[in-house]
């Protein structure tokens, strides 16, 4: 299938990307990659990767969202061929990612990322196979418009950038609201969309395989979505109000997902 060439392709590219390119450009644009330690080297070139991977997916995903008349006619049987390329592409990098947190476990592993990317790997399987639900899985990936926001606090922080600085303090603040626009505040409109679907004949010739997929899958992630906005709000508050508690190594992980 052309899909699975896409999916093997991209899965190829993204560890091209973060074997080479990545350290050789960010010894370009950065002094202090250099100095950082080998562990933090890792990380950071994985961020890297996931947000040229959260550009070109978000961008695709907002032409489609706009453009794609077929799709947004008939979310259900709609024509899948910009979708299905776009999943393939998220598939691949989901691949990816799911090997490097496999290699580097001790340092990188969390359990809420393995649940987003099977969840999501388990939905998009049927996007690829049998082509349905276009417009639901290319509305799940304008998530990603979220993620270089969140890479670039992990970089200021690993880069000892004061939490006050103005950079700072302004793509923190972006964060924050890109987060809540493209993850919590789209739920009604998705989640609408989804109630006018269910029980339509189109629904019913999915069958339970799809269906059960879309619906799990959907509720699985944005109960991670909210968790995740929690934890951001939170990390924001106490930055607003000079917060001097200390937070443990996991919790800033957590808020500084790289993995959605």
């Amino acid at each position: 299938m052309d899909e699975l060439k896409v999916v093997a392709g991209s899965f190829a590219v993204f560890q091209f990307l973060f074997t080479v390119a990545s350290p050789y450009v960010s010894l370009i644009i950065s002094q202090g990659y250099q100095h950082l330690h080998p562990v933090k080297k890792t990380e950071w070139n994985s961020r890297l990767v996931s947000t040229v991977h959260a550009l070109i997916v978000g961008t695709l995903c907002l032409y489609i969202l706009w453009f794609d008349e077929a799709v947004n006619k008939d979310p259900v049987w709609g024509d899948p061929r910009l979708v299905k390329l776009n999943v393939a592409i998220t598939c691949g990098y989901l691949l990816y990612d799911l090997l490097l947190l496999a290699m580097h476990w001790k340092t990188m592993g969390d359990g809420f990322f393995v649940c987003h990317h099977l969840a999501a790997l388990y939905a998009y399987g049927y996007v690829l196979g049998r082509g349905v639900l276009p417009y639901f899985a290319n509305f799940r990936l304008i998530s990603e418009l979220s993620t270089p926001f969140v890479n670039q606090r992990w970089f200021f922080d690993v880069l000892s950038y004061p939490r006050s600085g103005l950079q700072v303090v302004l793509n923190g603040a972006a964060m924050a609201v890109v987060f809540f626009v493209v993850r919590i505040a789209v739920m009604p409109t998705y989640y609408s969309r989804v109630w006018s679907t269910v029980g339509t004949p189109a629904f019913e010739r999915l069958g339970p395989g799809p269906q059960v997929a879309w619906i799990l899958s959907s509720v699985s992630l944005d109960v991670l979505n909210i968790i995740w906005m929690y934890r951001i709000t939170r990390g924001c508050y106490r930055v607003l109000t000079g917060s001097k508690s200390t937070r443990t190594k996991k919790q800033t992980s957590d808020i500084e997902n790289h993995k959605d």
